[in-house]
C-alpha cells in the first residue's frame, strides 16, 4: 500500500512540475509569431498630416487632430499587454482573471493574441490569429488538451472586423485605403473594411471632441467552448484615455455581446500598456 501511495504522490508530483514549468507550447508558438511579426513591421512612413485626413468625416477628423496625432509619426504596428482582465467564459457561466497580450499590423492586415489564464484550477491559454485572411482561434488546458480550434469563414470574417474594430487603437490603420467610412450623424459613422475578397463593416462612435468610444458590429459569430455559434451583435468599447507621448491612448477596453436575453460583458480590461511600433 504505502508503494502504491508512493507512486501515486509521485505521479501527481510530475504532472503539477510538468504543469508549472513555463513556457508551454502555446507560449513559445506566440513568441516565434511576435519575433516574426516584429521583423516584417518596417520603418514609419512619414507623420500624420492635414492632408491624409482631409477626405474623413469630420468626427474622424477630429478624433486625430484633437488626440494629437497630427505631426506624429505614422506607427507600423503595436503590441497592447492587458495585466488586469475579467474576462467571461459565457452565458451563466463563471468570469476569470486572464493576462491578454495582442499584436496588430499595418502594412499587412494581420492580429494575434494570447491569453494566459487558470481554468478549474489548470493552465489554459489561447491563441487568436488572423493572416494573410485566415483567421484561428485554439483553447488549450493543461498546456496540452485542445478544447477547440475555430476556423472557417465565419473566423475569417470575424477576425477582419476585429481588426477594423481596433482601427483608432492603431490609428495608422483608420487611414488605410482598405477602408471607407460613411457618416451617419454628428458622432457616429458607419466603417466598412474590404480585403482578402471579404467585406465587414460597422458603426463607430465618438466622443464631442474625437475620442473613440465604441464600435458595433452584426459581422461577428459568438462562439462558445462547446463550439455553438450564434449570430449576436458585439460591442467593442474605449475608455479612460491618457497621454501617452502627446497622444490620447485608451486605458480600457471592453467587449460585450447584445444577447435578447441581455448583454454580456465577456472582456474587460484595465491598465492597458500600449507599445507602438515606428
Amino acid at each position: 500500500m504505502l508503494w502504491v501511495l508512493g507512486g501515486l504522490i509521485g505521479l501527481v508530483l510530475v504532472v503539477l512540475g510538468f504543469l508549472l514549468i513555463p513556457p508551454s507550447r502555446v507560449q513559445r508558438r506566440f513568441a516565434a509569431l511576435e519575433q516574426s511579426f516584429i521583423s516584417r513591421l518596417g520603418s514609419s512612413e512619414g507623420v500624420f498630416t492635414l492632408e491624409d485626413i482631409a477626405h474623413l468625416p469630420p468626427v474622424v477628423q477630429a478624433f486625430y487632430t484633437n488626440g494629437g496625432y497630427i505631426g506624429k509619426p505614422k506607427m507600423t504596428g503595436l503590441k497592447a499587454s492587458f495585466s488586469k482582465v475579467s474576462f467571461s467564459l459565457g452565458q451563466n457561466k463563471p468570469t476569470i482573471p486572464i493576462i491578454y497580450t495582442q499584436l496588430n499590423g499595418v502594412k499587412t492586415i494581420e492580429r494575434y493574441a494570447h491569453i494566459d489564464a487558470r481554468m478549474y484550477g489548470l493552465p489554459f491559454e489561447g491563441l487568436d490569429s488572423f493572416s494573410a485572411g485566415i483567421g484561428s482561434m485554439e483553447g488549450y488546458l493543461a498546456k496540452q488538451l485542445r478544447l477547440f480550434n475555430q476556423t472557417g469563414d465565419y473566423m475569417d470574417k470575424a477576425c477582419l472586423v476585429t481588426y477594423l474594430a481596433e482601427a483608432f487603437f492603431l490609428p495608422t490603420v483608420g487611414l488605410s485605403d482598405a477602408i471607407c467610412y460613411e457618416q451617419l450623424d454628428a458622432y457616429t459613422v458607419r466603417a466598412t473594411i474590404r480585403a482578402f475578397d471579404m467585406e465587414a463593416s460597422g458603426v463607430f462612435t465618438f466622443s464631442e471632441n474625437g475620442q473613440m468610444l465604441a464600435f458595433t458590429t452584426n459581422d461577428r459569430m459568438a462562439a462558445s467552448l462547446d463550439g455553438k455559434l450564434e449570430q449576436i451583435p458585439w460591442t467593442a468599447e474605449c475608455s479612460d484615455y491618457t497621454k501617452q507621448d502627446g497622444i490620447w491612448v485608451p486605458s480600457r477596453l471592453k467587449a460585450t455581446w447584445h444577447y435578447p436575453q441581455g448583454d454580456l460583458v465577456y472582456f474587460d480590461g484595465t491598465e492597458v500598456q500600449v507599445t507602438y511600433y515606428y
